[in-house]
């Protein structure tokens, strides 16, 4: 009796203390592989659920920014057209003038993949190569993930920020960043920089860049403007048309940004659903594994018992 009584108890604590042993080592039990699986499936539902928000949104700004194309498009005809950043390399920023003021406008949420990273990197190149010119510049910041990111990188530089923008930007809204960058002292620099990311399709967003230079009122390099002003109005007129071109660039690259934002965020939580998707499979072959080896151990107890007490 006693002999079955130890058996017994072992084979009620052996299950315990195997548990135990198996955490000593850094082994996961089997009620933490499942903590894990549940974990991971909470997930890919959140994950899943933004990727479906994400595809609506993008609804609405592909929607808006097939109508700011044809709004700002006079505005190539002073400014000249966007340039893409991957020509970095060729171009050598000699043809912008000596003082420059870099404005890289970003968003102010992140897990939208490398939209904000890909702005900061062009910014932080764009820097190197106008010092390595012996050029002057300043930026000024548009968004919180591009301010948290070049404020590490080129604090010296950052003159300005505006975060928290309101989404989806508004005519309205561009106006205000205007009147900030005016206040920033815009018009006393020789070029204003955009930077910004342009949407392409679905899965596919690229980064350009577009130098807005004030108007001159008289000169060698006068503006070329075809209308007639009074002469004691003309300065006036010109330092508007300059701040009229600024806002309506500034709301284009507002609406082609948060269509890349929603696009890549869209394809950012279709991947992590299917990384979460993945993850779950291979949790879940590790606790059948894990729970197929507790019950065997068990049988193996039982019948080790068993044995015993026919001895």
């Amino acid at each position: 009796m006693a002999l079955r009584a130890s058996i017994q108890r072992v084979s009620r604590d052996l299950p315990r203390l195997m548990a135990k042993a198996g955490a000593a080592r850094g082994m996961a039990t089997e009620k933490q592989i499942f903590n894990q699986i549940v974990s991971t499936k909470n997930i890919k539902k959140i994950t899943s659920s933004m990727k479906m928000v994400s595809a609506a949104k993008l609804k609405g700004d592909e929607t808006r920014l097939a109508l700011a194309k044809p709004f700002n498009q006079w505005t190539d005809a002073l400014c000249g057209e966007a340039v893409i950043m991957e020509d970095l390399d060729e171009v050598t920023f000699e043809e912008l003038p000596q003082k420059t003021l870099l404005v890289p406008i970003s968003s102010d949420k992140g897990l939208c993949g490398g939209i904000n990273t890909f702005i900061s990197r062009c910014t932080k190149d764009a820097v190197a190569k106008l010092a390595a010119q012996g050029k002057e510049c300043d930026v000024v910041v548009i968004g919180d993930k591009g301010r948290s990111q070049l404020s590490r990188a080129i604090p010296e530089k950052i003159v300005r920020t505006a975060t928290e923008v309101e989404a989806p930007g508004t005519y309205n809204l561009a106006a205000a960043l205007s009147s900030e960058l005016t206040a920033a002292g815009a018009a006393d620099y020789d070029a204003v920089v955009l930077v910004y990311n342009s949407f392409v399709n679905a899965a596919t967003y690229k980064q350009y860049y577009k130098v807005i230079k004030p108007m001159v009122v008289e000169g060698e390099n006068e503006s070329m403007v075809e209308y007639e002003f009074e002469p004691d109005v003309k300065s006036e007129v010109m330092t508007d048309l300059y701040e009229y071109v600024l806002t309506s660039q500034l709301y284009y690259c507002f609406m082609d940004g948060a269509a890349s934002e929603q696009s890549s965020r869209m394809t950012a939580m279709e991947n992590a659903s299917k990384n979460a998707g993945e993850m779950i499979d291979t949790l879940t072959l590790q606790y059948n594994r894990a729970r197929q080896a507790r019950i065997t151990t068990e049988l193996i107890e039982i019948i080790s018992g068993a044995s015993a007490l026919e001895d």
